[in-house]
């Protein structure tokens, strides 16, 4: 698989992804969510960047920086496989 047909998938579950309502997801799995797509498209967190912290932010953190070893490309498939494991539910 091409780097391209990568971006075109996460995409389409980015998109999915949006049409989802918080409500219908488990909080883990929001977090995953976010840390991927964080990872994805930002790259490693840069906690000197980070101000005003709140619990909510922590827990957000957390999630991001346990995959902060991942490449941009390595976190766009997982994010990908979690999308697509909710829409067979």
């Amino acid at each position: 698989m091409t780097e391209k047909d990568l971006d075109i998938r996460f995409q389409e579950a980015v998109i999915i992804a949006s049409e989802m309502t918080q409500a219908s997801l488990p909080q883990d799995v929001q977090l995953r969510l976010y840390a991927f797509y964080k990872q994805a498209t930002l790259g490693t967190l840069d906690l000197r960047q980070t101000s005003n912290y709140h619990l909510r932010d922590a827990f957000k953190t957390n999630a991001w920086m346990q995959i902060s070893h991942l490449t941009a490309s390595e976190a766009k498939e997982p994010y990908i496989e979690i999308i697509n494991s909710l829409l067979k539910k």
